[in-house]
C-alpha cells in the first residue's frame, strides 16, 4: 500500500511541477501547440496544449521507480516481467506519435497505424486478451483464437485509446475521469492473487497520480490542455491495464467490468459514431455531438459539466468494483 500511495504522490508532484514550464514552452512554439479557438472548440482563449509531455514524464517516471523499488526489495519475485515492460515500452512509443501528432497534426489514417503499432508491442510481449468467460456454460473460461485474441486485443487498444482522446473537450474533464478510472483498476490489481496485481496496482497509481498533477493546471478555468500526446497516454495505458487486471475475472461477467470502468468515454464514443453514421457525416468528422458539448449547448459551465460526468463515471466504476470483488477468482 506505501508503494501505491508513494507512486501516486511522485507522479502527482512531478507532473503538477513540469506542466507550467512545458506550458511555457508551448506558447514560445506556437503553432500547432497552442490550441485557437474555433466553433468546435470550448476555449475563448489560445491555450497551449502540451499537457501530455508532463503526464507522460510523471507517469513513466513513477511507474519505474515504484517498480524498480518493488524489485529491490523482493529480489526474488519477478517483477519486472515482459507484459510489464511492454505496457511502459509500448506507452512511450505511443507517446512519441501523440507528440508528433500534436506538432505535425497527423493524418487519421496515420494516427490509427500508430496506435495498432503500439498495439501490437503489446501483444508482442504476452499482453493480450487471451479469453472471454462463456455466458451459455455458466461462465467458463474460453480460451480465444491467438488470431481473434491478437484482433480484439488491437481493437480494444484503439477504441479506448480514441473514446480518452475524444472526451478532452472541456476543461478538466478527461483528466478527471482518467483519474477514476486508473483509481478504480488500481483497486482491482490490488486484490488480484497472480503475481502481476501488485505491479498492475504500482502503473495504476502512478496513472492516478499524473491526471491528479495534470488537474492541478487543468481544472476550470484550464491553463493548458492535454492534446493528442496526453489522450493517447492516458487512454492507452488505461487499456493495456484493464487487459491485464479487469478482464482475467473468470466469470461471465468479465467482459463487463472494463467496459463499465470506462464506461463513459465508451459509451459517449459510440452514441457519436452512432450519430455520424445515422446522418451519413464522415465518422472521423470532428463535431460538437460528444455529451460534454450536449451539456454546455444547454447553458452548463463547465464546472457542471466536469462534475457532472465525474459523478456518472464515480457510478459505473463504483458497480465494476462491486462486481470484481464479488466474482473474481483471483486469475
Amino acid at each position: 500500500m506505501l508503494g501505491v500511495i508513494g507512486a501516486v504522490l511522485l507522479a502527482a508532484l512531478i507532473t503538477m511541477f513540469l506542466t507550467p514550464p512545458t506550458r511555457e514552452w508551448c506558447i514560445r512554439k506556437g503553432g500547432s501547440m497552442v490550441d485557437q479557438p474555433e466553433a468546435r472548440r470550448v476555449n475563448t482563449e489560445p491555450l497551449a496544449r502540451g499537457g501530455g509531455i508532463p503526464i507522460f514524464i510523471g507517469f513513466i517516471v513513477s511507474a519505474s521507480l515504484a517498480l524498480l523499488i518493488r524489485q529491490l526489495r523482493l529480489p526474488g519475485q519477478p517483477v519486472w516481467t515482459p507484459q510489464i515492460t511492454g505496457v511502459l515500452l509500448a506507452t512511450c512509443c505511443i507517446a512519441l506519435g501523440g507528440l508528433a501528432d500534436d506538432l505535425k497534426n497527423l493524418p487519421a489514417k496515420l494516427q490509427i497505424l500508430l496506435m495498432i503499432g503500439s498495439a501490437l508491442i503489446l501483444v508482442a510481449f504476452g499482453v493480450r486478451i487471451e479469453g472471454v468467460a462463456n455466458p451459455f456454460n455458466g461462465g467458463a473460461w474460453l480460451e480465444l483464437h491467438i488470431a481473434l485474441s491478437i484482433f480484439i486485443t488491437v481493437f480494444w487498444v484503439i477504441v479506448v485509446t480514441k473514446t480518452v482522446d475524444a472526451l478532452d473537450g472541456s476543461d478538466g474533464v478527461a483528466a478527471g475521469v482518467c483519474t477514476i478510472c486508473a483509481t478504480t483498476l488500481a483497486l482491482m490489481a490490488s486484490q488480484l492473487k497472480n503475481v502481476g496485481g501488485p505491479q498492475i496496482a504500482l502503473i495504476s497509481a502512478a496513472l492516478t497520480g499524473s491526471c491528479i498533477g495534470f488537474l492541478r493546471h487543468n481544472f476550470y478555468p484550464a491553463k493548458i490542455i492535454m492534446g493528442t500526446v496526453g489522450a493517447y497516454v492516458l487512454g492507452f495505458t488505461l487499456a493495456s491495464i484493464s487487459i491485464m487486471g479487469a478482464f482475467k475475472l473468470a466469470a461471465t461477467v468479465s467482459v463487463a467490468v472494463p467496459i463499465l470502468v470506462l464506461g463513459v468515454p465508451i459509451f459517449d464514443f459510440t452514441h457519436v459514431l452512432a450519430s455520424r453514421f445515422i446522418n451519413r457525416v464522415p465518422l472521423t468528422k470532428a463535431d460538437k455531438r460528444h455529451l460534454h458539448h450536449r451539456l454546455l449547448a444547454r447553458g452548463w459551465n463547465q464546472r457542471q459539466v466536469a462534475w457532472t460526468i465525474y459523478g456518472i463515471t464515480l457510478a459505473f466504476c463504483a458497480v465494476a468494483l462491486i462486481i470484481f470483488q464479488t466474482t473474481h477468482t483471483g486469475r
